[in-house]
């Protein structure tokens, strides 16, 4: 994956990279996707960088004339904007250069190295740092793997007493994964300065395409999301043509447990399923399981019961007044106008489909991560199942469907994005309609009882 769609760049972003362990690394290669696709790119740095870097730049120029820079940019596509070069050190413009820049140049994307670390792979930052400029729409905070089992001083790590201070690590002890989650997503060290609008999503460097680090990684980027304030953090390396493995975004699940069970004849929700659990108990500890970041139930028929049976769980409610006279898709609605923001994409969860299992859910959030597309489903011998994962881009579609529409005219509409899991077993494509298909379930799964 690219680091341009990792990341999400678009037209007129302002990109701000700070930390340590490849932003700038990570500023050439998103500066070459952006230019061989067309872009006009500019860079430049609020604090300093090494002068043998300038060499990555396809063009690096002070800021003369807006003819000058013009120029560079028909050329080159990708330039690279400083002040001064002393003692080989390359220093950036001042603010007002850089408003100068966003004002008055023709450029698709700025690019940013907001933020310094002496070459090392992690850092806390010091009461003067980060530089990130108001106008920043997107902040990369950067940490390389190579940190983790480093000794944490100052010969390893840049500033480790602001890490000691804040969490009580020991000085000298070995960099630990959780370690570095912390620091990433805590607004006083990794995501300091960043502008209240501008999204943030991390980079975890240096990360091997699969292994034990391969691991370490997504357990970083797992506990660093726990961060509202984190819309995803990727998983690469910045010196491969395809820098990134996978994303890892916050992921929302909203159970459809509003209908009126009108051919079960009672609310089948509520029926009895396995170890003195409900189908709905069963259902929401499955996605508990898979450690979905968020849940909603949309609840209907019985909503209070349900409601009860959710909460005991801690998982959110919402409820669905159309319940009895609409399809499916007004409780899809009211459970995606239930998601907080920082939700990436949510799994659309049948409450009749007792059969999920986490291990299902998981490998449909890890294709989703990996980019294989934004809708994924499960598939048994070439059929459909669910749950269904749909990025939040699509949202806004299946919100402004008719009444009587439904999700599959958004999800069919892009089926150019649509990426499928081939699952196993055929619990996907499984749920309880009837009376016959549920006492069919209840004998498939424990064939000793009645």
């Amino acid at each position: 994956m690219k680091l341009s769609a990792a990341f999400n760049v678009q037209q007129g972003d302002v990109v701000a990279f700070v930390g340590a362990g490849g932003k700038t690394s990570a500023l050439v290669a998103l500066g070459h996707e952006l230019a061989g696709a067309g872009l006009r790119v500019l860079a430049t740095t609020t604090t300093r960088i090494a002068e043998a870097q300038l060499a990555l730049m396809p063009r690096a120029m002070r800021p003369q004339t807006q003819a000058a820079l013009t120029d560079a940019l028909n050329q080159h596509g990708f330039v690279f904007v400083y002040d001064e070069i002393a003692a080989g050190k390359v220093y950036g413009p001042s603010p007002t250069i850089v408003s100068w820049l966003l004002d008055s140049m023709d450029a698709d994307v700025l690019l940013i190295e907001a933020d310094g670390a002496r070459g090392l792979p992690f850092k806390a930052p010091y009461a003067y740092e980060p530089v990130i400029p108001p106008e920043t729409s997107l902040v990369v905070p950067v940490v390389s793997l190579t940190a983790l089992g480093q000794p944490l001083d100052e010969q390893h790590i840049y500033n480790p007493e602001a890490m000691i201070e804040r969490y009580g690590f020991y000085y000298g002890s070995p960099v630990k994964s959780p370690w570095i989650a912390q620091v990433l997503r805590d607004e006083t060290l990794g995501l300091k300065g960043i502008p209240e609008r501008a999204r943030a999503v991390a980079l975890v460097n240096a990360t091997p395409p699969s292994g034990y680090l391969r691991g370490r990684a997504r357990l970083i980027a797992r506990l660093a999301l726990r961060s509202p304030r984190l819309s995803g953090v990727a998983m690469g390396d910045t010196s491969l043509l395809d820098p990134v493995h996978e994303v890892q975004r916050p992921i929302g699940a909203i159970v459809l447990a509003a209908g009126m069970s009108r051919r079960m004849g009672e609310p089948k929700v509520l029926l009895p399923w396995t170890n003195g659990r409900t189908i709905i108990e069963h259902i929401l500890e499955q996605l508990i399981m898979a450690r979905i970041d968020h849940i909603v139930a949309v609840t209907g028929n019985q909503a209070e019961q349900v409601g009860a049976l959710a909460e005991k769980l801690d998982v959110q409610t919402i409820y669905n007044p159309d319940f009895a006279t609409a399809e499916m898709l007004s409780s899809l609605k009211a459970g995606l106008r239930a998601m907080p923001d920082h939700i990436g994409a949510a799994l659309v969860v049948l409450g009749d489909q007792p059969s999920i299992q986490p291990r299902i859910v998981n490998q449909v959030i890890q294709r989703y991560a990996e980019g294989a597309g934004e809708i994924v489903a499960p598939s048994y011998n070439m059929r459909r199942g669910h749950p269904i994962l749909i990025d939040r881009r699509y949202w806004r579609e299946i919100l402004a469907l008719p009444d009587d529409g439904a999700p599959r005219d958004v999800i069919n509409a892009h089926a150019d994005r649509i990426a499928y899991v081939e699952v196993d077993t055929d619990s996907v494509l499984r749920d309880v309609d009837t009376p016959e298909e549920y006492r069919e379930a209840r004998n498939r799964l424990r064939p000793d009882k009645p």
